[in-house]
């Protein structure tokens, strides 16, 4: 197992966006902690750059992705990727259907669906598409190739989707479990059963979680799932499918005392990627 420190905050925007440098690190930093794993920092730019076909930081971006493409091309076992914003789950998803092939499943924790297009998102912030990129949708030059196929991403606990991403829910593209049902596990393991994966891909954007228990996020929103919930599921879809890679991103604290409060999260993603 490795783990895989992404402190990319340019997929993001906002006043806390710039925080996601130095929570994503702190959490990469407990991470290899609490689970006895070296941690590799990846190279990622400081600066931004410019809004191009509605990518804010577009070069950047793709600047980023080809270090983090770098980093996981002689990986042989499971890696954690620990974020900066959701955007640095381009590439380990790409990775990962290169190496898995079409049968890979997507688990997606997140307050938001993350399937917006350039045509589409109301800001123009890549974390608000990449699991649409991951699919094939959107900027020709960030789409992934190959793509996670339809039906095989499933949401969990997603409470704030915007317009455009709606039709891929009703149309079958995605699942949805919002987030009453995301807290029973046995739904969880359903829907993941659903997707008939080989493997399954886990990715937890820290928004899931409910601000009133963990504050620590760049896009809270309210009424979410607590800590022991999702270690809950993530233990249920380690059961139904081998995890064979996770990423947690949208971390905005350093405060040692506040990311304590995610220790069992890490332990579970610790233990169904090494399951």
């Amino acid at each position: 197992m490795e783990i895989h420190s992404v402190p990319q905050h340019q997929g993001a925007l906002g006043a806390t966006a710039v925080q996601l440098s130095s929570g994503g690190r702190a959490l990469a930093k407990l991470a290899g902690e609490v689970l006895g794993v070296d941690v590799r920092p990846v190279p990622v730019a400081e600066h931004g750059s410019a809004t191009v076909d509605g990518v804010a930081n577009r070069d950047v971006l793709l600047a980023n992705r080809a270090e983090q493409l770098a980093a996981l091309l002689p990986a042989r076992g499971p890696v954690l990727t620990v974020g900066g914003d959701c955007g640095v789950e381009l590439a380990p998803l790409r990775h990962a259907r290169e190496r898995f092939g079409r049968t890979l499943g997507v688990a997606w924790f997140d307050a938001h669906a993350d399937l917006n297009t350039p045509e589409t998102s109301p800001s123009g912030a890549f974390h608000g598409m990449v699991l649409r990129a991951a699919m094939g949708g959107g900027d020709t030059a960030l789409a992934a190739d190959p793509r996670i196929g339809r039906g095989r991403a499933a949401l969990f606990g997603a409470r704030a989707l915007d317009r455009g991403e709606w039709p891929l829910v009703w149309q079958g593209h995605v699942r949805h479990l919002p987030v009453h049902a995301a807290r029973r596990s046995v739904m969880v393991s359903s829907s993941v059963l659903e997707m008939d994966p080989d493997e399954v891909y886990l990715h937890i954007g820290l928004d899931v979680l409910d601000p009133a228990e963990f504050a620590g996020t760049n896009c809270p929103e309210p009424d979410g799932l607590r800590v022991a919930e999702v270690a809950a599921a993530v233990r249920a879809i380690a059961e139904a499918a081998p995890v064979i890679g996770a990423g947690i991103t949208e971390c905005v604290t350093d405060d040692p005392e506040e990311l304590r409060l995610l220790v069992p999260l890490l332990e579970a993603v610790g233990q169904a990627l090494t399951g």
